[in-house]
């Protein structure tokens, strides 16, 4: 199944709810880190909230989700676009934390103390940027926090990773459901007592879920539409004249070092691991462009 959202909204108006799959970005994510089971959980947690906090923001805008926990996972590290485009990574991809009775221990991965950092880049001169303390560390409900504390929003979050035994993930998705003014206490408690009867959701992901059933479960009997379906995918905003700037950027020592060595240099993209290789000569020439840089015409 391809990795798609689906985002509905009841008749009444005052409740929205995302619900997408993402087991194809997760899974390809965690192959091009190298990450151990929980670090798996962690980033796929991690990058199903980013795919569904984006689905909220309009066109050409973008957020950045980051964790940062006292944990040896150390920080997971976000970046969504409006368009269903994610990426992420995490500050120890080399984590496999199991609590006692066998579960992925996201939260202790992570670390119980730290903060939750939403960055959203919405086109104005600046970014905007929230922060909120990590409430269980466990991404969900650290999220749901952040929207409900932050930008005064009551929601709901769900999110589901399954590992295989082989280091595979074999499902991935998750939920958003928001209240709008003015509240239905009714339709709320109805939904509420959805949420606490519903099986796991990494269990219901691993049936073989939709989007599309994930909310009719969740909405049994409340009346809802269908404004959107849309494609999910890990796609990373690098390229290669983007590494050529941040090379530039280090400065003329930094290049002509490795300029020294004798063979090409590799950089790697950090959020991407996708590998660029800069011959002599580029070096040579990105060398020429740091130069101008440092000495701008008419500056001693």
């Amino acid at each position: 199944m391809a990795d798609y959202m689906v985002r509905i909204i009841t008749e009444s108006e005052n409740i929205r709810a995302l619900a997408c799959i993402t087991t194809g970005l997760v899974g390809e994510a965690c192959r091009r880190h190298g990450t151990y089971p929980t670090a798996s959980a962690a980033l796929g947690r991690a990058l199903t909230a980013g795919t569904l906090m984006g689905a909220l923001l309009k066109t050409g805008q973008r957020l950045a989700l980051r964790f940062e926990g006292n944990g040896p996972l150390r920080m997971v590290l976000v970046e969504a676009e409006s368009n269903g485009e994610v990426c992420g990574r995490v500050g120890n991809p080399e984590v496999d934390l199991v609590t006692a009775d066998g579960k992925l221990d996201v939260g202790n991965a992570l670390g119980k103390a730290g903060f939750l950092t939403v960055t959203k880049d919405l086109g104005l001169k600046e970014p905007y940027s929230g922060m909120v303390q990590l409430l269980s560390s466990e991404i969900a409900e650290d999220l749901a926090y952040y929207l409900t504390e932050s930008e005064q929003i009551p929601s709901a979050v769900g999110l589901g990773v399954f590992v295989e035994p082989d280091n595979r993930v074999s499902a991935a998705g998750g939920f958003l459901i928001q209240c709008l003014p003015p509240a239905d206490e009714e339709v709320i408690d109805r939904l509420m007592e959805r949420l606490e009867q519903m099986p796991t959701l990494t269990s219901l992901l691993r049936e073989g879920a939709t989007p599309e059933t994930l909310l009719e479960n969740l909405f049994q009997g409340i009346p809802y539409r269908t404004l959107e379906k849309r494609a999910l995918a890990f796609r990373c905003r690098c390229s290669l004249d983007k590494i050529e700037r941040a090379v530039i950027s280090l400065g003329s020592a930094e290049i002509d070092d490795m300029i020294a060595g004798d063979e090409a240099t590799v950089v790697t993209c950090e959020f991407c691991r996708e590998a660029y290789s800069l011959t002599r000569e580029d070096l040579l020439r990105l060398r020429a462009g740091a130069g101008t840089k440092e000495h701008p015409p008419g500056e001693g």
